[in-house]
């Protein structure tokens, strides 16, 4: 895939995370566009970082990614990169325990979804055990996932058979698969070039991300489910050598601007921007229709063998009680949306 050039303005933003004294500097690395909400929260979050450690800390915002999506993991553990984010589902098979966050009508807010992945995540080992070799800063989610296409509205199961679909990987791949759909993986910023080219008919993607990656113009037709269809589950990470490193003031200005607070703040950046998706969808004339209950129930029917294979596979990966752990995740969303 191509990687994306960032402009000047957007490393003059990036530098003004602090001072130019600053003794630390953090480099970070983002796939996605610099107005996306991701890299807009990096930059929120490196600010936040300067100010707790008084200037002693700064980013750079490095003007390309330093790896596709799939690599960018490794690349950060490899020192590419001191911090960045990816999604786990990018790499088939290597992440099984945080697909905990990843299964349908889980919730309607990337703020509430990530404070409570990254709660319940940070409780329990297992999901340490699969990061191991980086810093993880937070666990988080996007909002809800909602089905994008160019060629009709969906409205019921039958409806998503016969197109051609571009999904991130992880549960979500699961998800289509039981829903017969055909699926092809490939990374988010992909999407353009695949639906204006014709080799894919649709997508699975939150509301933000047709604004994001360009598609707004493009799609024709958007179904949303209660809570979503599926979720993804995403880590912010930092390089571990570069964190081992730090001084103890140091390592405690990101440990303060990390966690739950990191989680809210890439929440929050990620709530506002599908708020303004629906906007475009109008401007655009997307038709929108919300699946009734038939259309959730039968997907509910099709997908609910999935949590017992999760846990299953999630036991075998150290994740104690598994059932136990994705209830304790509901009622987390549950406490926190109120």
């Amino acid at each position: 895939m191509k990687r994306i050039l960032f402009p000047a303005a957007a490393l003059a933003t990036a530098f003004a995370c602090a001072p130019a004294a600053a003794q630390t500097v953090l480099t970070l690395s983002t796939w996605v566009p610099p107005t996306h909400a991701l890299s807009m929260a990096q930059v929120e979050w490196c600010e936040l970082v300067a100010k707790n450690a008084n200037g002693k800390i700064r980013c750079n915002v490095l003007p390309r990614a330093v790896a596709a999506p799939p690599g960018t993991l490794d690349a950060v553990r490899n020192g590419l990169a001191d911090v960045s984010f990816t999604v786990h589902g990018y790499t088939p098979g290597r992440f099984v325990v945080t697909q905990l966050a990843e299964f349908p009508f889980l919730g309607d807010s990337a703020e509430v979804m990530s404070v409570a992945f990254n709660k319940v995540a940070s409780r329990h080992p297992a999901f340490a055990d699969e990061h191991k070799g980086i810093k993880v800063l937070a666990y988080f989610t996007h909002g809800p996932g909602i089905v994008f296409n160019t060629k009709r509205p969906v409205t019921r199961m039958e409806d998503l058979q016969g197109l051609k679909w571009r999904v991130g990987g992880g549960m979500v791949n699961e998800i289509a698969k039981t829903l017969d759909m055909n699926v092809t993986l490939k990374p988010a910023p992909e999407s353009y070039e695949l639906l204006t080219g014709g080799v894919m008919d649709g997508t699975l993607f939150p509301a933000e991300s047709i604004e994001s990656f360009r598609i707004d113009k493009v799609i024709k037709h958007a179904t949303t489910f209660p809570g979503g269809l599926y979720n993804t589950s995403f880590v912010f990470m930092m390089n571990q050598d570069k964190y081992n490193k730090l001084s103890a003031d140091e390592k405690k200005a990101v440990d303060a601007a990390s966690g739950e607070v990191a989680a809210r703040i890439i929440g929050r950046h990620w709530d506002k921007v599908d708020r303004r998706a629906f906007g475009l969808m109008q401007a655009n004339n997307v038709q929108v229709v919300k699946a009734d209950a038939k259309f959730v129930a039968d997907i509910k029917k099709r997908t609910s063998a999935l949590e017992e294979k999760w846990a299953k596979d999630a036991q075998a990966k150290g994740l104690k009680d598994p059932a136990k752990v994705l209830a304790e995740f509901r009622s987390e969303i549950e406490k926190a949306s109120k």
